[in-house]
């Protein structure tokens, strides 16, 4: 693709395309492309214009490599990408918005008084006939109040007040149809697979390669944690496969030789080889995408108590506007009452104000899966950090190898690099980036690997059992030994770092040293927590106590506990719960995953396992814990603002029924007013909650 550079600074590059026409399906293709790259924080097409910005972290060349590769016309690539996007849905919505503004408009300036008589009792008829169906259900909602308001318009002859309310109406309708499409595809997008590569069968092997280059008819390897990439039947192996994305179980599902697997479910134990049916971007998890609009998610219960609010009113506003006729027998001083509802305002105003402030967490690179989740965390008081990955680095390190019985360095990192690369963890990954870095290759040299939760990692090499992973599973679990006459140097261990071991044939073959540092930011960020109102603070790791107590130190929490097991975290947030406690929990681990998913909000980092991902409700990026902070802000702002919403509705638009009943406002006044006010709360709403 041809291009050319406009502007250019630190991680950030913008460029003009050298192209007449930009569609934007052409966009979109552009964007997913980009967004494969490595190091690709942020891409954003501009197709009026045909310019590209670029937020990378890593490698200048590979954007400049990928954008000089990149064809419009790969319709490879263009089949990867869903047909409905948030571009096409806003463009969709855009073009429907301006058509109705300016038939509107049209309306007004050029046709004549008895046309516009006609289009405004020919366009009533839809509105009295929600009133009427309502009423058929005995059931007094908004729609009655609509219907009587236009309808009394109408008698008087007043046409234009009633056509200006059905205008709104209408307005408000498709506000909140946009609102709910846009709320559906956030949740689509932060339910998007994010696989960028898989475990490729190549006979008694597997090598990791890009999920674009998976065929139809390719065997796939997936393990205990890791997400199904593509869609497909189990050829070997056997797993219980978490498809609450798809289907809403709630219990893991066994899959053995035969059955078929989706693309976004979870492999929570076992492991299977998948024979591949259809290509990325083809499958039942894309095609689903449009089956989800049902979702409680979508709804927050602010949302959900302005709808009953709304409703609930309609009878104090009929009898308002009765009581108004009675007491003076002035139709127009009654009409003036009707004419105010509070419908618009609050049903317009909350779901813009929720959708926003999901909109604005987008743009801190967080994922929010629906609003009730920043409704609870604004109402949280305590919060619980895994370690590894959260409150420190997400990159540990291995600062030192102690190799025993006779091994070497490079022997040792080579076959615990080896068992690690199967499953993505922080401790793993500083493996594998240790053994990159030393350039040991580590092929395939053992059999199936097992993954045993919060312990470590189990298989066989040369027919001697393999293991790698804490003390406690490698010494007392599997009763391992350390070598005869080494025993002084497996106690002079040092003790500044975390300990990964690994055991060959029952014996001690080598100890990996970790060192993993504290975020240099994570002490700011729990005072800053503390200001926003988290009251109690807690940390749990299933590291020893020597290294939980010196982190605990010194990131100033409140609580710690160390050498906890999955079902432990999970236990200790639901006794929180029991205590009257609203708990968010955050980490990035498999063995996080159950307390992600009994706390009111679970948070997950971005780059952690697919299943913490997958049951978690936010993600925050790896990057920075003061997107923590950033959060807690907003979800914090969303509260005041949603209470300003209802006690601004409520108390101007009651004002504007009594000024109505005294005679002060007219119809058309009140009507005016009450509209406009519903435009500047709307307008208002859909402003950033952080400046």
């Amino acid at each position: 693709m041809n291009c050319t550079i406009l502007h250019e600074s630190k991680g950030r590059i913008r460029l003009h395309i050298a192209r007449r026409r930009i569609s934007d399906r052409d966009a979109d293709v552009l964007v997913y492309a980009l967004n494969g790259v490595g190091g690709v924080r942020q891409v954003t097409v501009y197709e009026r214009t045909g310019d590209v910005v670029v937020l990378y972290r890593e490698s200048r060349a590979a954007v400049l490599k990928a954008l000089a590769a990149f064809r419009f016309e790969d319709e490879k690539l263009a089949l990867a990408v869903p047909q409905t996007t948030a571009r096409a849905t806003a463009r969709a919505y855009q073009e429907k918005m301006v058509n109705l503004v300016l038939f509107k408009a049209m309306r007004t300036l050029f046709f004549p008084a008895p046309l516009r008589t006609a289009w405004a009792a020919l366009t009533s008829l839809r509105f009295f006939w929600r009133g009427l169906c309502c009423l058929w259900r005995r059931k007094l909602a908004v729609e009655v109040l609509d219907a009587l308001s236009i309808g009394i318009s109408m008698l008087r002859g007043d046409f234009a007040t009633a056509g200006s309310v059905m205008f709104l109406l209408n307005l408000g309708e498709l506000l909140e149809e946009w609102t709910r499409k846009k709320s559906l595809d956030d949740l689509a997008r932060c339910m998007s697979l994010n696989i960028d590569r898989v475990w490729r069968k190549q006979g008694e092997s597997e090598v990791l390669v890009p999920v674009s280059q998976v065929q139809p008819g390719d065997f796939v390897a997936v393990h205990t944690g890791n997400m199904v990439p593509l869609d497909g039947r189990v050829v070997s192996g056997e797993a219980m496969v978490n498809q609450a994305s798809l289907t809403g179980e709630a219990i893991a599902v066994r899959k053995s030789t035969d059955a078929y697997v989706y693309a976004g479910t979870v492999v929570e134990e076992g492991e299977c080889v998948v024979c591949v049916d259809q290509q990325s971007g083809a499958g039942r998890y894309d095609k689903i995408v449009a089956m989800i609009e049902a979702s409680e998610k979508l709804n927050s219960a602010t949302e959900n108590r302005a709808t009953h609010l709304a409703d609930g009113l309609v009878p104090y506003s009929l009898a308002g506007a009765a009581l108004t006729w009675l007491l003076t027998r002035n139709t127009l001083r009654a009409s003036s009452v009707l004419m105010v509802d509070f419908s618009c305002a609050l049903k317009l105003s909350m779901p813009l104000a929720v959708l926003s402030a999901m909109r604005e967490c987008g743009s801190y690179h967080i994922t929010v899966k629906g609003g009730r989740y920043l409704e609870q965390l604004a109402k949280a008081d305590t919060i619980v950090f895994d370690k590894t990955g959260t409150l420190t680095h997400a990159a540990p390190q291995v600062a030192q190898i102690v190799p025993f019985g006779n091994r070497t360095e490079a022997e040792v990192l080579r076959i615990a690099a080896c068992l690690e690369e199967h499953y993505p963890h922080s401790v793993a990954n500083a493996v594998l980036q240790c053994a990159r870095a030393r350039g040991v290759s580590h092929e395939e040299m053992h059999s199936e690997v097992e993954y045993v939760v919060a312990h470590g990692i189990a298989s066989r090499i040369g027919g001697e059992k393999a293991i790698i992973g804490s003390q406690h599973f490698v010494f007392e679990d599997e009763q391992c030994t350390v070598p005869a006459g080494e025993q002084e140097a497996f106690e002079n261990l040092p003790p500044q770092y975390s300990h990964l071991y690994l055991a060959i044939g029952g014996k001690l073959a080598g100890v990996l040293c970790i060192h993993d540092p504290l975020r240099a930011e994570a002490g700011a960020v729990m005072n800053s927590l503390r200001r926003l109102g988290i009251r109690h603070t807690v940390m749990m790791t299933g590291d020893n106590a020597r290294t939980a107590a010196a982190i605990a130190r010194e990131v100033g929490v409140d609580e710690w506990y160390a050498e906890v097991l999955p079902e432990d975290k999970a236990a200790y947030v639901e006794k929180a719960k029991a205590a009257g406690r609203r708990v968010v929990m955050i980490g990035d681990g498999i063995n996080d995953s159950p307390a992600l998913s009994a706390a009111d909000v679970g948070i997950a980092i971005s780059d952690g396992a697919a299943i913490a991902r997958e049951v978690a409700d936010i993600t925050i990026g790896a990057d920075d814990l003061f997107e923590l902070v950033v959060l807690k802000m907003i979800a914090n702002g969303l509260a005041r603002r949603t209470g300003a919403n209802y006690r601004f509705v409520i108390g101007f638009n009651a004002a504007l029924i009594v000024l109505g009943a005294l005679g002060v406002l007219a119809p058309a006044t009140s009507a005016l007013l009450h509209n406009l006010s519903t435009i500047a709360i709307s307008i208002n709403s859909m402003t950033n909650l952080l400046e």
